[in-house]
């Protein structure tokens, strides 16, 4: 994606998210890509779920990786960086885009990002969590992008904010909605999908 002219629509979609940490530690906003984007997403998600191309996320990584169901129980699929889907593709640019406007504005040495499908069946969540390990900093930022159809408060399956010295947030996962905050600061849960299955695309903007 080329440099937004300064004033359009995504630049202020990108101003929202970066406004959003920096005044109370996480972002929200809607128009990150468009509708039929998301839809696009949302089924090929889907699809690979149906082929039986999803498998179990773990906990940690290299020697510390382990399946646990009862502390992340979502499947999910990782997507190539060069993927030649067209709805993959709109999404990584708009990603591109974003860190091209980060690393402008922000300073934030971006350099590299990873994204994943994730469905999370009824009744499973994710505990809460930080998105940075240990012995690994470059993941900088957290980006979701919720790929779910008439999503209601019934189905549950909220995101969970812990933002330090304040009151926990509440996020239901609605279809186009993007929520971006600081991976090595802000505690995070998913609440168990009480009636259906939840999708999100999730990832994270790392530098080196």
């Amino acid at each position: 994606m080329d440099k937004p002219p300064r004033g359009t629509a995504l630049e202020r979609v990108f101003e929202t998210l970066i406004g959003g940490v920096f005044e109370r530690g996480y972002g929200l906003t809607e128009g990150f890509v468009a509708a039929s984007t998301v839809e696009g997403l949302r089924q090929r998600l889907l699809t690979h779920r149906r082929n039986g191309e999803m498998y179990p996320a773990g906990v940690g990584r290299h020697f510390d990786f382990q399946h646990n169901a009862k502390v992340r129980g979502d499947v999910i699929r990782w997507i190539d960086n060069d993927s030649p889907a067209p709805d993959e593709c709109d999404w990584l640019a708009a990603v591109g885009g974003f860190i091209s406007y980060l690393n402008r504005s922000c300073y934030t040495g971006l350099c590299d990002f990873e994204f994943h499908y994730a469905s999370y069946q009824r009744g499973s969540g994710y505990a809460r969590h930080l998105d940075q390990f240990r012995d690994d900093k470059r993941r900088k930022f957290s980006l979701l992008l919720y790929l779910n159809d008439n999503w209601t408060d019934s189905d549950g399956g909220e995101l969970v904010l812990y933002p330090e010295d304040a009151e926990p947030v509440v996020v239901a996962p609605l279809g186009g909605r993007v929520v971006f905050f600081r991976s090595d600061q802000l505690a995070h849960e998913v609440r168990p999908s009480l009636s259906r299955e939840r999708l999100s695309l999730a990832g994270w903007l790392k530098a080196r």
